[in-house]
């Protein structure tokens, strides 16, 4: 085989999986926009959603800037090297990773220390089987850390919240499956598609829940009962009134595929994969011999555009600065006292990223900087480096802010913190402390990482770079940065809202069977 060749196809399903929705997502994203109550915060986080699928075409860049860990399926004819399969997919990852098209993601387990270009110890993960075919088949799926998190094991029979005991049944297969949608929320970046594998061993179930991420979400299972399960569970999914981002809504889930294998007497395992709506899976044929790509997969069907009509762009205009309240940072105190949640603002001035590495360091050590009445951006931004020197953003989209929360509440009055701006919500320590400190939570629009790009006008410095480029702090010069207040400093938490409400709806559907 021409492995030169390959390495270039290899280069291209990355580029092209990173930067461009397959068809049938973006027609369940489509039809997700269609069904949401106009006017909403879930209508508007949608209608962001399609416009940054559309920027990201147009600019070719991440989608979303967790460009996650590249899980590649492979299968190749009798005799066909897998060894030079795998060193080309590894340049390819490299190259892709200098390029912008994906962040730097892998980091040692123990060290902490970023690889820089997306290899080390197993990754990228490769997966081989030999079939009898003379062409050799790829497909990569690109999973961020923040659906990641939200995958869940169910071990049979056992209680669920708002369900009661799920037996060793199909009925309790299906009360797993709409307990894993529940409990994902607004942090897995719904609206989401769901992956479930039946059996297995501990691992074996989660590989097989993540295969069915790879099958299209026009096929239909061949097993009559998982298809009637597959359609029960999105049907009844979308009556939690999870919504989008989990602001509420009537899109939550998008999409369900169910697998099943053998188990031992011992174990029975319910395995769930759940992907947010930015569901990057690609997939391509190539020839054995020249390494060249034959053909795409996940093509069939009409392919949405998502480019805004003469009607819808007039509509944004309009709506753009209605109700809007904007904030200049450094923020007041008073300021932020006057917000309640529902309210959209939108920021200008500079913000300064703060994931995880972050948040450790500011709870033992001074800040770099002063960050007294400014703004964290919960963000591990992708960034590019010019023949100059100079930084710039190509992806900027916020992280999932529950992972911070052991930190939160005590950087936020430690430093002055006014403003914290995520993805998801965060618990009651931290509501806690916005009571007390006088502070809000912002939720940005998970996966939006162009259009947040957009608004990031110049990098202006950044500190902490032993950390990595996600895990540094930025800073960041923002115009128009828009978000929705979701927690407030009295006392309110639209997420504990929804949370509360949806699993009322949930306990809906104790005894219901279909």
């Amino acid at each position: 085989m021409n492995i030169e060749k390959f390495q270039e196809s290899m280069y291209k399903l990355v580029v092209d999986t990173s930067t461009k929705l397959p068809k049938d997502v973006r027609r369940a994203v489509k039809q997700a926009k269609e069904q949401e109550s106009a006017g909403t915060r879930a209508a508007m986080s949608l209608a962001t959603i399609t416009n940054n699928i559309k920027m990201a075409d147009d600019q070719v860049s991440p989608i979303c800037q967790d460009t996650g860990l590249p899980t590649f399926k492979i299968k190749t004819p009798v005799g066909v090297n897998q060894l030079e399969i795998k060193t080309a997919i590894k340049n390819a990852i490299v190259l892709a990773t200098k390029e912008g098209k994906l962040r730097p993601n892998s980091v040692d387990s123990l060290t902490g220390e970023n690889s820089g270009d997306n290899l080390g110890a197993g990754l990228p993960v490769m997966k081989f089987d030999q079939w009898e075919k003379d062409y050799i088949e790829v497909r990569l799926i690109l999973k961020g850390g923040g659906c990641e998190n939200k995958n869940i094991q169910y071990s049979l029979p056992c209680e669920l919240d708002g369900l009661g005991r799920a037996g060793r049944d199909l009925d309790g297969i299906r009360k797993c499956i709409m307990h894993s949608v529940y409990q994902a929320q607004g942090q897995g970046c719904s609206a989401g598609f769901l992956g479930v594998g039946i059996g297995g061993d501990r691992s074996s179930g989660y590989d097989l829940a993540k295969e069915q991420l790879f099958r299209s979400l026009d096929d239909v299972n061949p097993n009559a009962d998982l298809a009637g399960l597959e359609e029960y569970v999105l049907e009844n999914a979308n009556k939690l009134g999870i919504g989008t981002m989990g602001f509420g809504g009537e899109a939550t889930l998008l999409g369900c595929k169910i697998g099943v294998m053998n188990r031992i007497p011992a174990s029975f395992y319910v395995s769930v994969a759940y992907n947010c709506w930015a569901f990057r899976r690609m997939g391509v044929f190539v020839d054995a011999v020249s390494g060249e790509i034959n053909e795409w997969m996940y093509q069939e069907g009409e392919f949405i555009d998502f480019a805004q009509t003469e009607a819808e762009k007039e509509a944004a205009a309009a709506t753009a600065s209605e109700g809007v309240i904007t904030l200049q940072a450094p923020i007041l105190e008073e300021e932020i006292r006057k917000l309640k949640v529902g309210d959209v603002v939108q920021i200008n001035g500079m913000m300064y990223t703060g994931r995880d590495a972050i948040h450790k360091y500011l709870s033992d050590h001074d800040a770099p900087i002063d960050l007294n009445g400014q703004v964290i951006y919960h963000c591990g931004p992708v960034m590019l480096k010019d023949k100059e020197g100079t930084w710039h953003v190509k992806a900027a989209g916020p992280t999932t802010s529950i992972r911070e929360e052991p930190y939160q509440g005590d950087i936020m009055k430690k430093f002055g913190i006014r403003a914290v701006i995520g993805k998801g919500g965060m618990g009651p320590k931290t509501l806690a402390a916005l009571s007390e400190h006088g502070g809000v939570y912002l939720n940005a629009i998970g996966g939006a990482a162009q259009y947040y790009a957009d608004c990031i006008k110049s990098v202006e410095g950044v500190d902490l770079m032993q950390f990595g480029i996600p895990e540094a702090m930025w800073h960041l010069k923002v115009e128009g940065f828009t978000a929705v207040v979701t927690m407030d400093s009295h006392g309110n938490s639209l997420h504990a809202d929804v949370d509360k409400s949806s699993l009322e709806k949930l306990a809906q559907f104790k005894d219901r069977v279909y």
